[in-house]
């Protein structure tokens, strides 16, 4: 059959999503989901919309939540770009904005759609590393580039920048378009979406799948000055004229809305990442300090595939990278207070040598 694919099919190497295993009692904590669920008014919205209308194409412009997110971000509508899911808005951004004669940077341990985007686009790129914390230093980008690209906080490490170190970033780069991936700004970090107002060179992405908990729904959206939203618009309405669908809006809409379910739902994320801070260091693990709905940690005692497979056997899943510097660390989703003790619990059990229940 692959004679029949084009050269670039050939050569492409997708993205590789988290697992999505079919295990009985399983504890899945590799993809970063919420644990606690959308809110019931974004349930009772969808239901809503759920009539005759949806024989209807949906508003391509979806001007309605463009609205609403432009009033929460204090922001103009027109500075408001929306698509299916953060990665398809991310996609438009690399097509419109991040094709240059100089190299596009980004960080070298971070969120591996970044090459995949760059080989599909046919975009010249460099990574600059991580220091020895794992942390990016924007003084280390301070070189030759067409535009940048940085996740904050940074994926899988979790790692933030504060706001002021992305202004830094702004003034060092005025001439080239820098992309902030905020798709975890929610759990901890700064947005930058306040430094779009001086800096028509940012573009801010960020996703309703984590911290709002409709990864389902596949909602994203940016915001940034408004040559840049007119760049995305133009690459979307020449791939996709109606990307967000009648249930989509509907659901956003309303999750936009219920502030005060967003703000309980975000702390208790943010308690649970503490209690897994603590819970994994009394174990002996180096954990990095994240601001986001995961953590980072390694054990130095044990290498991370071997504990991730144990933790499988034990039917906890968590994501580990076989990349170089990090293949002894695993990313853990923040989980419910039960998951989180039946985490803990197995890795009490494997460092003290005890084996899997068969």
């Amino acid at each position: 059959m692959s004679r029949f694919w084009s050269s670039l099919t050939h050569a492409l190497m997708p993205y590789v999503p988290g697992e999505q295993p079919r295990m009985a009692e399983l504890v899945k904590l590799n993809t970063n989901e919420n644990p606690i669920g959308p809110s019931p008014r974004v349930l009772a919205a969808i239901r809503a919309a759920a009539a005759d209308t949806l024989r209807l194409y949906p508003d391509p412009e979806a001007t309605a939540l463009r609205t609403v997110l432009a009033a929460n971000h204090q922001v103009q509508p027109e500075q408001v770009f929306v698509g299916n899911g953060s990665d398809e808005v991310l996609a438009h951004a690399f097509a419109a904005l991040l094709k240059h004669d100089a190299p596009l940077l980004f960080p070298d341990i971070t969120y591996s759609f970044y090459p995949v985007y760059c080989r599909l686009f046919d975009i010249a790129f460099e990574t600059v590393p991580l220091d020895e914390a794992m942390q990016v230093r924007v003084a280390d980008y301070r070189r030759p580039s067409g535009a940048i690209i940085v996740p904050n906080p940074n994926a899988p490490t979790g790692v933030a920048l504060s706001r002021a170190q992305i202004a830094t970033l702004l003034e060092e780069h005025p001439d080239a378009p820098v992309v902030i991936d905020e798709a975890y700004v929610d759990f901890g970090a700064e947005t930058a979406i306040p430094l779009v107002a001086s800096h028509p060179n940012l573009l801010v992405v960020q996703t309703m799948s984590k911290s709002r908990a409709l990864a389902g729904l596949r909602v994203g959206y940016a915001i940034g000055d408004v040559a840049l939203i007119e760049a995305l618009t133009r690459v979307k309405d020449s791939f996709n004229s109606y990307p967000l669908g009648s249930l989509a809006q509907a659901g956003a809409i309303a999750a936009v809305e219920d502030e005060a379910y967003f703000q309980a739902s975000r702390a208790r994320v943010i308690a649970g990442r503490r209690r897994l801070n603590e819970g994994l260091a009394q174990r002996g693990f180096e954990v990095l300090p994240s601001a986001a709905n995961f953590v980072f940690a390694r054990h130095p005692a044990h290498q991370g595939a071997a504990l991730a497979a144990a933790l499988r056997r034990r039917a906890v899943i968590v994501r580990h990278f076989a990349a170089p510097r990090i293949s002894d660390y695993l990313r853990i989703t923040v989980g419910t207070a039960a998951q989180i003790d039946r985490l803990l619990s197995a890795l009490s059990d494997i460092l003290d040598g005890k084996p899997a229940a068969s």
